[in-house]
């Protein structure tokens, strides 16, 4: 809405502000951050007032030792509150005719609607939520229609159709079925990795804000032509407005942050971890760089790659690897506190954010 003030020439104000994507990406940030930081008081009221708390989802997975009882009184569902905030602001400060700002607000929403369905079924009649199956169809549906609307922008589709790897200036090929099959892999995988790493006060968030920030940084460059072009990667048409995108997400989540530090006044639940996890996918898509996302996103692979692989060893040997999965209980159970773990993670986090970056110049 902002981008519009761009043209005017009225008194001393430097209108033209407006029409730069690192001024708006600074607003944005700001913008969602002090909403979220203003709002969450009341949500959490909110929240109580519907006895929207938090599911012992541990209950019978894990020792009572192990299992903070405190945390059945905080609120769940905060991700209304980080959606809410991711969408206003955008819609103040993005362009509302580029088709990666519609994809990206689109997307948010509809995963944010699929895991607000899970959340609520889990406070109203079943602990376990929606079926794995109900929402797998649901990330499958929605990735579709995400893809399908890109794929159909021309100036889009030309980029998207090109698959990179790490360390290579070319792709290793050009094929619409193949990168859009891989796209929505990228997207449902990333959803449902946040959704597990969601399990320490402030864990998710904060490693949400650290991924977010690095493929915000990575849009930037492929939006920009000499940057792209220096560094040897896609110049991406219409792409910097998910850098304004990324500015809103960052702000949200370091707003929820402000209320989801331990000691937690409200989780974000699948609300929030399903649109977050599904924002980072569907940068990464958006950059040309799903498979740096291994990197970039490691903490998020250490959790649901812990999970993966204590299943298939059960299931294959009747052993387990992990003391208990995802590894942040893992490491639970070996006697880190929760404060330990969640900014040892988020250290990890950052290191993980520095050497993805540093391989745009290992080419």
């Amino acid at each position: 809405m902002f981008y519009l003030l761009k043209g005017l020439e009225i008194g001393a104000l430097p209108w033209r502000l407006f029409g730069y994507v690192s001024f708006r990406t600074i607003c944005a940030a700001a913008t969602a951050m002090l909403i979220v930081v203003f709002f969450g008081p009341l949500m959490v009221r909110i929240l109580k007032s519907y006895r929207a708390m938090a599911v012992d989802r541990y209950k019978g997975i894990m020792p009572e030792e192990f299992i903070n009882s405190k945390k059945n009184s905080t609120p769940s569902m905060g991700g209304i509150l980080i959606i809410a905030g991711i969408v206003l602001t955008s819609l103040l400060w993005s362009r509302l005719d580029n088709a990666v700002t519609i994809a990206l607000i689109s997307q948010t929403v509809m995963l944010g609607g699929l895991g607000f369905l899970d959340d609520y079924v889990k406070i109203t009649s079943n602990p376990k939520g929606i079926s794995s199956r109900v929402k797998m169809a649901g990330q499958i549906l929605i990735s579709i229609a995400i893809l399908s609307f890109l794929f159909n922008q021309p100036e889009l589709a030309e980029h998207l159709r090109d698959f990179f790897v790490p360390f290579r200036k070319i792709p290793i090929f050009s094929n619409a079925w193949i990168s859009g099959i891989v796209a929505g892999i990228v997207i449902i995988g990333a959803s449902n990795a946040v959704n597990l790493t969601d399990g320490k006060d402030g864990l998710a968030t904060g490693s949400c804000i650290i991924c977010i920030f690095t493929y915000g940084a990575l849009a930037y460059l492929c939006g920009h032509q000499v940057f792209a072009s220096y560094l040897s990667i896609p110049n991406i048409p219409g792409v910097s407005e998910a850098v304004v995108f990324s500015g809103a997400v960052v702000g949200a989540c370091a707003g929820f942050l402000w209320h989801n530090c331990y000691p937690a006044s409200m989780f974000m639940g699948d609300t929030g971890s399903l649109a977050l996890g599904g924002i980072v996918g569907l940068l990464a898509v958006l950059v040309r760089q799903e498979l740096l996302l291994i990197v970039a996103g490691g903490v998020f692979v250490m959790e649901a790659g812990s999970v993966i692989l204590q299943v298939a060893s059960f299931k294959l040997t009747g052993k387990r690897i992990f003391l208990c999965s995802p590894i942040h209980h893992h490491f639970e159970r070996k006697g880190w506190t929760e404060t330990q773990i969640v900014v040892r993670f988020w250290i990890l986090s950052g290191v993980f954010a520095l050497i993805a970056l540093a391989s745009l110049k290992i080419r």
